[in-house]
């Protein structure tokens, strides 16, 4: 299992816009294969930083993802949101493994 972290730079007069495309992704990142952990808006800080993060098995899966995404219908919406509306000024992607596992459990104080 690897995850892939995307780190976005965002106008930040545009984070609504921002919310509406996290929102999308939450329905169909998870239909096209992949386990979303979410999408992050600025809170505090930051302004301009945004991420969203999912899991998947393999690059190899990551690939026949990526092209159930560009033709599932509210993937291309989505994209051509991002591109219309031209919030997202820059994004990166970095694939990581979780290498901690397994953990303890979580202690209340």
């Amino acid at each position: 299992m690897i995850t892939c972290f995307i780190r976005y730079e965002i106008d930040p007069f545009k984070k609504s816009q921002f919310c509406d495309y996290a929102k999308a992704w939450g329905q169909a990142i998870p239909r096209c294969g992949a386990n979303l952990i979410g999408y992050f808006a600025p809170h505090e800080g930051s302004s301009t930083t945004a991420y969203g993060v999912y899991s998947i098995e393999s690059l190899a899966a990551y690939e026949a993802y990526r092209a159930r995404l560009a033709e599932d219908p509210l993937g291309r919406e989505n994209y051509a949101f991002a591109s219309r509306e031209r919030f997202i000024l820059k994004e990166d992607r970095i694939f990581l493994r979780n290498v901690s596992l397994p953990h303890g459990p979580k202690v209340s104080p």
